[in-house]
């Protein structure tokens, strides 16, 4: 029978001398009897496992909205794949598994509906309230909205995990960091930020051939398609060019992951880090794609950028779901009344933006769209 002493101590003797240990956490921001059996760092992934802010991802848009089509990514299947492949990333470099999958979990609970477009809306309605920031409103959810517990609020999850969540970094995040000590996030947050650009990269393209926005021809110009096709020869014979092209764009999580696991091996030992501290004071991150792999990838990001995430249809999208976000918000602007008692009560302490903004960005795709039309539809029973 294992315990988690006996967990901490296979962790101390056989992770790498620069990942997390959870024997030497920062510890929590309320105090509490260590499990008999689970690590913190295992605590902290069944306590986002089993949040409200974690189940309603199921129904958060990725790119496409749900009601678009049923097999498209959605906040909480994107969020499995990132956890699936930081995990493989994580084991690979010796890293805390644990860490990393609790990280790769909670690294979107702040995310609101509609995507980015929701994002972009709340932040602009709260640009003189406080702003907001998808991150900033992760470690808001973690540390005061979820209330699971009756002794205080918040999940009450360690420093790291908190720590790796407001320090998540992507080429479409830039978060200001706040309440955290300056510096580079641990390993296990660093390989979560990868797993994130490697898993939307390749998943945003596959539900973009899915729905016909591009085609095999659109993507046979770009280098690394024509680099798997040439690594993974031997896994696409005997297919149409339809066929071929969907295999590929599957296989580019291999290929990325694959790199990014001898680059980060590299730049790790070429930098001489041998504790967690002197990770947190790296000039810059360790985990990353190599020199070669990276302008590839920024080639597909740049094609994604103008052929999906720009293309009409989705612009269409994304213009309905700011128009939802801004209206449910000034129908509770102009008529607090019509705010659940729960966040009536939350404007009286923190003011009224604050609490619409916590509730909308709370919402899934299909709440806010009821929520519209009980609002503004007089037929519509509220």
């Amino acid at each position: 029978m294992l315990t988690r002493s006996d967990f901490e101590a296979r962790e101390l003797r056989e992770l790498a001398p620069y990942a997390a240990k959870s024997a030497e956490t920062r510890g929590r921001a309320h105090p509490e009897p260590e499990h008999t059996y689970r690590t913190a760092y295992q605590r902290d992934r069944d306590r986002v496992v089993y949040s409200t802010a974690f189940r309603r991802l199921e129904y958060k848009t990725q790119v496409f909205l749900t009601h678009e089509g049923d097999f498209f990514r959605t906040r909480l299947t994107h969020t499995l794949e990132v956890a699936q492949i930081a995990r493989t990333l994580a084991r690979a470099l010796n890293l805390n598994e644990d860490l990393t999958e609790a990280v790769a979990l909670a690294h979107d609970l702040g995310h609101t509906p509609f995507g980015h477009s929701g994002e972009e809306a709340l932040a602009e309605l709260m640009r003189d309230h406080g702003g907001f920031e998808h991150n900033r409103h992760g470690i808001r959810i973690i540390d005061y909205l979820e209330h699971p517990y009756p002794q205080f609020r918040g999940l009450n999850l360690t420093y790291e995990i908190r720590e790796c969540v407001a320090k998540h970094a992507t080429r479409h995040d830039r978060p200001k960091v706040e309440g955290f000590e300056a510096g580079q996030p641990p390993l296990e947050g660093q390989v979560v930020e990868l797993a994130d650009s490697i898993a939307y990269d390749s998943h945003d393209l596959d539900d973009a051939l899915a729905m016909g926005i591009v085609t095999a021809a659109d993507l046979a110009h770009l280098s690394i398609f024509q680099q798997a096709a040439a690594d993974f020869a031997g896994n696409l014979s005997d297919l149409t060019d339809d066929q071929r092209i969907r295999r590929i764009a599957k296989l580019l999580i291999d290929l990325m992951a694959t790199d990014a696991i001898a680059a980060g091996h590299q730049a790790i030992q070429e930098s001489g880090v041998a504790s967690l501290d002197e990770v947190r004071v790296a000039p810059q991150r360790l985990i990353g794609l190599s020199a070669g792999l990276a302008p590839k990838v920024d080639e597909l990001e740049t094609f994604l950028l103008g052929r999906v995430y720009r293309h009409y249809r989705v612009a269409r999208m994304m213009t309905k779901a700011k128009r939802f976000i801004t209206l449910i918000f000034e129908a509770y602007r102009t008529n607090p009344d019509q705010l659940p008692p729960k966040y009536h009560a939350q404007a009286g302490t923190e003011g009224l933006p604050r609490a619409i903004c916590d509730y909308i960005a709370g919402m899934t795709d299909r709440y806010a769209q009821d929520e519209y039309q009980r609002l503004y539809e007089p037929f519509e029973r509220v």
